[in-house]
């Protein structure tokens, strides 16, 4: 026997399907847009070792001069100063790091609070190293900005920093 209370509720979300893939796209909006900006200038002047060739912004004038950020195994960096400190000690391991763009998933939210994940390439001091190669390996990252007046207030960086992709042994299911 079919219960008719299923066959409605069926019929109710293929009909509400249709109409979302009937549904006009709708487009992304300039405050977005800008905000993507912002971010990407930052990651590009990261890319380049310290101005963006988009914006021509230095690194450090992505950043509010009270920014908070943090990186794995640094700790939160608070104001400017800090800020310069945290990337200067973690810059200072990497000898060359790439971001693939076109690989960028981006988690709008509406407002100045949004995150991006995506992958990297690059060579750290104890060796190179590309997303997925091996599967475990560093190389992705998801970083959560929140911006204020065209600036990043705050941005948490979340990523595996052993890019060289040395510390295997404590972690039994990695087959080094």
């Amino acid at each position: 026997m079919t219960d008719t209370t299923d066959l409605t509720r069926r019929g109710a979300l293929v009909g509400t399907a249709a109409a979302l893939a009937a549904a006009p796209v709708l487009a992304q909006d300039d405050g977005e847009a800008a905000r993507k900006a912002v971010a990407e200038s930052y990651l590009k002047s990261l890319d380049a070792g310290g101005v963006s060739p988009t914006t021509g912004l230095g690194l450090f004038d992505h950043f509010t001069d009270d920014a908070e950020v943090f990186f794995p195994k640094w700790g939160v960096a608070r104001g400017k100063e800090e800020v310069i400190q945290m990337f200067t000690d973690v810059g200072g391991m990497l000898k060359a790091i790439k971001h693939d763009y076109d690989g960028f998933t981006w988690h709008m939210t509406g407002s100045d609070s949004f995150a991006v994940e995506g992958t990297s390439q690059g060579e750290h001091r104890d060796g190179p190293w590309v997303a997925d190669q091996p599967k475990w390996g560093a190389g992705r990252f998801c970083d959560c900005f929140t911006l204020r007046d065209g600036k990043i207030a705050r941005l948490y960086i979340y990523l595996d920093p052993d890019y060289a992709g040395k510390d295997t042994a404590r972690y039994g299911w990695i087959a080094a």
